[in-house]
């Protein structure tokens, strides 16, 4: 018997739970399936939200051809079978198949490159899925071609009401005696993905041989800790590692970093994924306290491109305790989102006429570019002038941190602007 996510995987728009701001009533992509005219897309989003029902979902209610390909254990080989083959399928004005590729970010460049022809000749409608910032991972001809659609988690209302259904309308456990008592560790352990709190409510179910079965958190706990190989070997911890990886380095422990490391090496991380990781961490977290670390963090990614597993682990291992053991400081992450949120607040503001470009004779009677001070015309290249619109002089949004390095900007800083941003 199918397991009860797939028992339960939903048919048509109307039993589909969540992504409401995509296929709610009046959404974007459910107005574009009602129309039967959808573009190539690309859909975005963590594991469980159901990016592959979503497909699923189009291919039927469109009557058009489904088929399915896994960028894990698929080649270009693979992709030109299923072009063949679509193109056996158009018939007159028939419409063309749905080709869903899982987890297209692992696709190479070539065998996304054997994609672009059929795409751009209307051979078949292209779905993909990742988990991965398509940016990225799709190669820009491709990525052109295509809708991209962010799915995000489903909230707990979505996860609820997925329970309740699994328990009431399952062919299977609706002939079983159930109380949902308590729900937490399963929403908990679930993370919001739908398929692993399917699988997790499977398992207990089926490991409890109670005449009725009472869903308790201590239950789902106590089962799920005997049951761990069942519960991990799909590999969906993929987020809760990660998430452990970079905290580990941020909270300067080599040893849990590279243990981390080492987890999601043997689960068969992608590497790119882990070293792309690194570079954020590189960035927020430390910084203008170790400005080396983004150089070394994007060495790594660049390196483990071309020397690959095994040796690219050595690579990665260099990098993450460099990263863990270097100083930390988030004063540039924290200026960025503190300028972000003042341009939110105050608009667009006139830029001030001094800093204005001149081109042309106009702009230059009008003033613009009058009273600049180039700075390499002054001593030590500084010379004292006004750069924020009017409205919002002497704004802070740089706070250096009390680190070695950044108590050096600090310094400067105080000494070109005296007391101007309270440095």
């Amino acid at each position: 018997m199918a397991p009860l996510a797939e028992r339960l995987r939903p048919r048509s728009l109307d039993t589909y739970i969540g992504q409401r701001h995509l296929v709610g009533e009046g959404a974007v992509l459910r107005q574009a399936i009602l129309s039967g005219n959808i573009p190539s897309i690309i859909f975005w989003g963590p594991p469980g939200v159901g990016k592959t029902t979503l497909a699923k979902i189009i291919a039927n209610q469109l009557e058009r051809p489904f088929h399915g390909l896994s960028a894990i254990n698929s080649g270009v080989k693979d992709v030109r079978e299923v072009i063949e083959k679509a193109k056996k399928q158009r018939f007159f004005s028939q419409p063309n198949p749905i080709l869903f590729i899982d987890e297209i970010h692992r696709f190479s460049k070539s065998q996304q490159d054997s994609l672009l022809g059929a795409v751009e000749q209307g051979i078949f409608t292209l779905i993909g899925a990742t988990t991965e910032n398509p940016s990225f991972e799709v190669i820009p001809a491709l990525l052109s071609r295509c809708q991209v659609y962010v799915l995000e988690h489903l909230s707990k209302e979505d996860l609820l009401q997925l329970l309740h259904q699994a328990v009431e309308q399952d062919e299977v456990l609706k002939n079983k005696k159930i109380d949902l008592k308590e729900y937490e560790a399963l929403l908990q352990y679930s993370g919001g993905d739908a398929r692993k709190l399917l699988n997790i409510l499977e398992i207990v179910i089926n490991v409890t041989t109670d005449e009725k079965i009472v869903l308790t958190n201590d239950l789902v706990k106590k089962q799920l800790q005997q049951n761990i190989l069942l519960y991990d070997k799909s590999g969906e911890q993929h987020y809760d590692i990660i998430s452990a990886f970079i905290k580990s380095m941020r909270g300067s422990d080599p040893n849990a970093a590279v243990y981390w490391l080492a987890r999601m090496l043997e689960g068969g991380e992608d590497i790119k994924f882990i070293a792309r990781r690194m570079i954020i961490l590189a960035a927020e977290d430390i910084g203008l306290a170790n400005p080396n670390a983004l150089l070394m963090a994007n060495t790594c990614f660049q390196t483990i491109q071309n020397i690959g597993m095994p040796e690219a682990r050595i690579i990665l291992s260099q990098a993450a305790i460099y990263l863990a053991t270097s100083p930390k400081s988030n004063s540039a992450y924290m200026a960025i989102n503190k300028a972000q949120a003042l341009v939110k607040n105050t608009g667009n503001l006139p830029v001030p006429l001094s800093l204005r470009n001149r081109p042309t004779k106009l702009m230059k009677d009008l003033g613009y570019g009058k009273n600049y001070k180039y700075a390499h015309d002054y001593q030590d290249n500084f010379g004292a002038m006004e750069f924020m619109p009017e409205s919002i002089i002497g704004q802070q949004l740089f706070t250096p941190s009390d680190n070695a390095q950044e108590i050096k900007i600090r310094t400067k800083l105080k000494q070109n602007w005296e007391d101007k941003y309270g440095y």
